[in-house]
């Protein structure tokens, strides 16, 4: 079989619905010869419902990152399935809505440990309950929103986000050893679920369009889908630790 990830076992995790940049990028992998399997939380059926959307039905496996139950039996669980991973995508997020639009200074702590838990520590604890099934080679890749800036009603979200790009470069570091690389993809705005889940967020979407060098489409995930796959492929075997904007440009812009 010929394709960017001909023989690659990914695991995909955060398809909510066929508009999630993980859809997209599931997609694409399969039509670039990977073998995919899926994580969902929650409405589990309608995670099923959607991998029947893909080019070929994939496997989904239920895991809630903040479950050490669930993040001690996913290798296992994964193993059903394939015998190793070759690359994995996190593409989870969450954050109380006290924590959004506006509430910064009143979210109290147990809302903003919430977004914590599940934006920033879960990259590091989806990367160890991968790792026994990765060998040298292997790459991690997580989504963020350029946490280089404050940006109005993202809040607690930006400095997850923050903390997530800091949490990327000490994998890289701490991983690189073992041959793995960890890198993330920094996306424009796009309208995926969880950027409605922003009161908001649309705030961002005339500027982008507007400003961006190339242009922006607001309801295209497959450039960022490509950026994703490029970094789980062979085509990057010296790069970790780092942020990929795949935002039209606007983050090279001043103000």
């Amino acid at each position: 079989m010929s394709g960017l990830l001909a023989g690659k076992r990914l695991l995909i995790t955060g398809i909510i619905t066929d508009q999630s940049i993980a859809f997209s990028a599931a997609k694409i992998a399969q039509d670039e010869g990977a073998e995919v399997v899926l994580t969902g939380f929650g409405r589990l059926s309608l995670v099923e419902r959607i991998a029947k959307r893909l080019p070929k039905e994939a496997p989904v496996i239920e895991l809630d990152v903040s479950n050490k139950e669930h993040l001690d039996g996913l290798a296992d669980k994964v193993r059903e399935h394939v015998d190793g991973l070759d690359g994995v995508l996190h593409s989870i997020g969450f954050a109380p809505q006290s924590c959004l639009g506006g509430g910064f200074l009143d979210a109290p702590w147990e809302d903003v440990a919430t977004a914590l838990q599940i934006s920033t520590y879960s990259y590091k604890s989806l990367a160890m309950a991968c790792l026994p099934l990765m060998r040298r080679g292997g790459s991690i890749v997580g989504l963020t929103f350029d946490a280089t800036k404050a940006w109005p009603v993202y809040d607690w979200m930006g400095v997850a986000k923050a903390g997530l790009e800091s949490a990327n470069r000490y994998l890289a570091l701490h991983l690189g050893k073992q041959g793995i690389r960890s890198n993330l993809v920094s996306a424009g705005p796009l309208r995926t679920m969880a950027a409605k889940s922003i009161p908001g967020f649309e705030q961002f979407e005339e500027s982008w369009q507007q400003r961006a060098p190339l242009g922006w489409d607001l309801t295209d995930q497959e450039p960022t889908a490509r950026a994703i796959l490029a970094l789980l492929s062979d085509w990057f075997p010296a790069t970790t630790g780092e942020v990929i904007h795949v935002d039209g440009g606007y983050h090279a812009l001043g103000a």
